[in-house]
């Protein structure tokens, strides 16, 4: 899976590097990949969806969709595993800037040499005391009766996790649920003693990182993660693939246990030639890392593991699902005997870019993106999401060939090495930190919100807007923001909410991202004026404050700074609506020029309005993220939260519950007030 993920790009003026970053992941399934360092928050900036870009070339776009094409792209990209590293993911690099290449839109490559993990030797083996054998799991995932692609399954690297510690380890088991934080208290407060232990936890509320971190903070030894059939396998007696959706009972899921983003080895800055770098040993012994031993297990080789421990009932909502055998604590009976070898080393990735220029605004960029390594083939995510960007510069080749140009320039990314921590992203950022933050319009991931009359391949009488609107699905939540270090307008779309037949969507779905993923770039690109909305943020952040309020009832807490600043904020809003309006009205009464200087006003103060939602010194806790109104979650790094400075101090003095660490919360708040308050200022364009 991808990191969420999902991007936006503010540059931030540059403090001091703190020793370790931390990230957000996969915010967005799909987006999974992303600029994920350019960061990302759709700034709840809604691209105004009532008017297409200009008829001729908008209507030639969606004209030119070809299913055949882009599934001759994906199956190009997926005859191989490609972890990123490998010569495999090195013949998908030089795959994609070919395809830009014959599309005679300038494309090249830019590599950079980071630290990669790959595994060497892994064992896992249950022992029962009484039992005279050993239970020793195989570890390998199987493949299913005639499957035509078996032989290139023998090319998938073994199950495992990347940067996890190379160690064994001996001990008894300890059930830890979905492994949050809240779940090893829990144990605490039972008097179960996780410390030397082999923590085995499921997913389904966390992602591996934070599960094994969080394993790690109480004092295990080792951890051990799996898919539980609550989650993956459907209701009891359903089928699993090919025959369905749900994971086969040796299905495995791995990942990267880096908590950080980018190359561990250049935390903060670009992993350049002849660039500063920590050592391998430095870089692997960080908080960011994971510290112990790990393995991903399938959920058969785990049904044994839960057969064998004692202790006391797990909760009810610590169980699997109906029919499953009773979940019980431990620790023990059940020893795990756990080994794992890794290879930490120094690997090249590959970056490839394209290149439309605008010919106007050439240097104002509305960047597209999607990731295209993978762990295993790809298929799904990432690369259903690069034969789309390929289909959708196809299309735009044919526009150029009728005379169409970008009034702005679009650039193409194919970003290498997201899986082990949005790596190739965060270093292409970096290295053009200043060039972006003065000149990124936005960032459109793979999956992107819906813009313009594109068909729902589920139902050809209605538009994907309407179904989404059919299904109270607002087109606003499918461009979930995700918050990096760098903010720009920036959005993600989430396919999957497109409920339908998964033969449907996937004879369609890569014509239908491609649609609406060039119409909001045609918007972006075209449009004198930019389409961003401010007048949705307002209505958001009230929303989001009410949250605070009902988490500090009965403290002595305020939230009348954030609706202070909220109200200040409308009004700039509705300033710069009003402002908008008057200059279209101007634009098709000719009354102004397409280049007056008046355009080129208001579309920085747009454009620039979102950086103003940072700030230098970052989020508290998580200092490297400096987005005060969108960010990750500090519990669970895959999720997204609204204010999460706020939300980390709050969940700081609950733990202390001292009058300082309330204190704290207040200054957060303030902190975030402020911040709204300067993108007010940037908004209305006046010095106070």
């Amino acid at each position: 899976m991808s990191r969420l993920d999902a991007t936006s790009l503010l540059l931030s003026p540059s403090p001091t590097p703190p020793h370790k970053p931390t990230t957000p992941r996969r915010l967005i399934c799909v987006v999974s990949s992303t600029l994920a360092a350019l960061g990302a928050s759709l700034s709840l900036l809604l691209l105004v969806v009532h008017s297409a870009p200009a008829p001729n070339y908008g209507s030639l776009f969606l004209s030119l969709a070809s299913n055949d094409t882009a599934a001759l792209h994906l199956r190009a990209l997926t005859l191989h595993p490609h972890v990123a590293g490998t010569r495999a993911n090195s013949l998908t690099a030089a795959y994609v800037c070919d395809a830009f290449s014959s599309l005679s839109i300038p494309a090249h490559i830019t590599p950079y040499s980071v630290l990669l993990s790959y595994p060497v030797e892994r064992s896992l083996s249950l022992a029962v005391p009484g039992r005279a054998t050993t239970t020793s799991f195989a570890l390998s995932q199987e493949t299913y009766p005639n499957d035509p692609y078996a032989s290139a399954t023998a090319e998938v690297m073994p199950t495992f996790y990347a940067y996890a510690a190379s160690g064994s380890v001996s001990a008894e088991a300890v059930y830890a649920n979905y492994g949050r934080e809240e779940d090893f208290a829990y144990l605490a407060s039972r008097g179960v003693d996780v410390a030397g232990k082999v923590a085995v936890a499921r997913y389904g509320r966390i992602h591996c990182e934070d599960i094994v971190h969080n394993a790690r903070v109480a004092g295990a030894a080792a951890a051990v993660v799996y898919t539980d059939p609550l989650q993956y396998g459907g209701a009891p007696g359903e089928a699993w693939f090919p025959d369905s959706r749900w994971l086969p009972p040796t299905g495995v899921q791995v990942g990267s246990l880096f908590r950080g983003v980018g190359d561990p080895t250049t935390p903060m800055w670009a992993s350049s030639e002849g660039c500063e770098r920590v050592s391998v040993e430095e870089a692997m012994d960080t908080d960011d890392m994971p510290g112990i031993p790990a393995l991903p297990v399938s959920a058969r080789d785990a049904a044994e593991i839960h057969a064998a421990l004692g202790g006391d009932a797990a909760p009810a909502d610590w169980q699997g699902r109906e029919g499953s055998p009773v979940y019980r604590l431990g620790p023990g009976p059940a020893i795990l005997n756990l080994t794992y070898t890794g290879n930490d080393t120094m690997a090249t990735i590959e970056n490839v870019f394209a290149v439309i220029e605008g010919a106007e605004e050439p240097d104002r960029y509305v960047i597209l993106g999607n990731h295209r390594d993978a762990w295993t083939f790809g298929a799904s995510d990432p690369n259903s999401g690069t034969a789309a960007m390929i289909e959708l510069a196809q299309r735009l080749s044919v526009l150029q060939k009728q005379g169409w140009r970008p009034r702005r320039t679009i650039i193409f990314c194919s970003w290498d090495a997201e899986e082990y921590g949005l790596t190739g992203s965060t270093e292409w950022v970096e290295e053009n930190r200043e060039m972006l933050s003065s000149r990124a319009v936005a960032y459109l991931n793979v999956d992107v919100s819906v813009v313009g009359p594109v068909q729902d391949p589920d139902n050809s009488s209605q538009t994907v807007y309407d179904s989404w609107v059919k299904s109270n699905i607002s087109p606003l939540d499918q461009a979930i923001p995700y918050i990096i270090r760098y903010t720009m307008t920036s959005c993600g779309w989430r396919n999957s909410e497109i409920q339908g037949s998964v033969g449907t969507l996937q004879r369609h779905f890569r014509i239908t991202a491609a649609s609406i993923w060039g119409m909001m770039a045609l918007r972006l690109a075209d449009e004198e004026i930019l389409p961003f909305n401010y007048m949705s943020y307002p209505v958001e952040l009230e929303a989001y404050t009410k949250v605070v309020e009902n988490e500090v009832r009965g403290t002595a807490i305020s939230c009348s700074p954030l609706h202070n600043a909220i109200r200040t904020l409308k009004t700039a809003a509705t300033k710069v609506n009003g402002e908008r309006k008057e200059l279209q009205r101007q634009l098709s009464s000719n009354q102004l020029k397409k280049d007056s200087m008046k355009i080129r006003s208001l579309n920085d103060r747009l454009m620039q309005a979102e950086r103003a939602f940072t700030n230098r010194e970052g989020l508290f806790k998580q200092e490297w993220f400096k987005h005060l109104v969108y960010g990750p979650s500090e519990q669970n790094d895959w999720e997204s939260a609204s204010y999460p400075g706020v939300e980390n101090a709050i969940a700081s003095a609950r733990k202390e519950n001292t009058t300082e660490s309330w204190k704290f919360v207040q200054h957060e708040i303030h902190r975030v007030a402020r911040a709204i308050t300067q993108a007010s200022v940037v908004l209305a364009g006046s010095l106070t």
